[in-house]
């Protein structure tokens, strides 16, 4: 396989790169200091065409491939993690089930919008006693006449409080009979839809993590997305590709904590030299550097298979588990070459580490990573 990037690629890269670190880094701190939305860097990304960016032209993307869109998240969460999330969950949980799953008419009317940034997504899918069992949804959409009502309450899902428009995920009852889960287009306005608090976090604290409530919430007939009963299906090829991107948000991370640990090594004197001079220091360099261009194989290697239209679950869930720990560790040794400053929020590989910590859990914790590799492999 072939990790080498064409033009595009690299041009993509380098834009977003600059883009990241001319507008997005300066405002990381008084993010996270405030826990403040960033708006203006929302916008940046929609001026930029990056908010469809693996979406067909057709539909108003940027009709890119899954390795550009990878960069890109890499770039943007480098610069600032929450910024990282809010793109990553509306492109891969918000944008692409559209596209994936949608009608001609549903990629029609909400593709466009949700590319140019005039709204973001959101993906429904936690719920208080699901967690990782998400075939345990209790939301329920219950068929009358021409419309779905539903009720039920979703929690922790990114975005939910300021998206435009919800792809959520409910059982489906007709006629008093459970036909399945099935994911449900739900528009921010309509009656009955009702956000509730937004989490404090440890990290990510610019991202809006929210809970959300369904009050015989009533919805057209036409907004159920796919196939009905087909739900879970359409939810585990969702979090397939968003596995992608996560492992693209952590190696960000990490990269970003290296960078830093690499630069203070050579600018701290201790016993009357460089610490960069002292092999401890050094070791964690090099297992840092490794462990990083190792998590960046296996992710090229994902978005590759999945560009390239084949099998890639068991592919994107080892890219997610290594890029996620990976990056856990070079943000841990990234604070403890900076001894005592690495500590204080006046450097940034603190937030750094809390920002990367969500990697490990989001769209499926590492154990469930684990889970879903073995199963791969026992089935040969």
């Amino acid at each position: 396989m072939d990790f080498d990037l064409t033009d595009q690629q690299r041009m993509i890269r380098d834009a977003v790169r600059e883009l990241a670190q001319a507008e997005i880094a300066p405002r990381a701190h008084e993010v996270d200091e405030t826990a403040r939305f960033p708006e203006e860097n929302i916008k940046a990304l929609g001026e930029m065409g990056l908010l469809g960016l693996p979406i067909p032209e057709a539909y108003g993307g940027g009709g890119g491939d899954t390795m550009s869109y990878a960069l890109a998240v890499e770039e943007i969460s480098a610069a600032c993690g929450s910024t990282g999330l809010i793109y990553a969950a509306h492109v891969s949980l918000g944008t692409s089930p559209f596209y994936l799953f949608g009608s001609e008419e549903q990629k029609r009317k909400y593709l466009p919008p949700l590319c140019s940034g005039e709204y973001l997504g959101a993906f429904g899918l936690t719920e208080p006693h699901t967690g990782s069992d998400a075939g345990a949804t209790k939301t329920t959409a219950v068929k009358q006449g021409n419309t779905w009502v539903l009720n039920g309450q979703k929690m922790w899902i990114t975005s939910g409080g300021i998206a435009g428009v919800l792809v959520a995920t409910a059982r489906t009852i007709v006629d008093g009979n459970d036909v399945g889960v099935s994911c449900f287009v739900v528009e921010r306005d309509t009656p009955g839809f009702v956000v509730g608090k937004n989490e404090p976090k440890m990290g990510l604290k610019g991202s809006v993590t929210s809970q959300l409530f369904f009050e015989d919430c009533a919805i057209p007939e036409a907004n159920v997305l796919g196939v009905p009963g087909r739900g879970l299906a359409q939810m585990l090829t969702i979090l397939d590709g968003g596995r992608i991107s996560i492992g693209a948000m952590a190696l960000g991370l990490g990269r970003a904590a290296f960078e830093h640990a690499v630069a203070y090594s050579k600018e701290r004197v201790a016993f009357g030299k460089p610490i960069s001079a002292f092999q401890a220091v050094q070791w964690k360099l090099a297992d840092s550097a490794v462990e990083l261009d190792a998590a960046r194989l296996l992710l090229m290697r994902a978005a590759q298979m999945k560009d390239d239209g084949e099998p890639f679950g068991k592919e994107a869930a080892m890219a997610k588990l290594y890029c996620s720990e990976a990056a856990e560790k070079a943000c841990f040794e990234a604070i403890q070459v900076h001894g005592g400053m690495g500590y204080s929020r006046e450097v940034p590989v603190e937030r750094f580490y809390r920002d990367n910590r969500l990697t490990e859990i989001g769209e499926g914790t590492s154990e469930i990573m684990r889970l879903v590799i073995a199963r791969s492999v026992l089935r040969g």
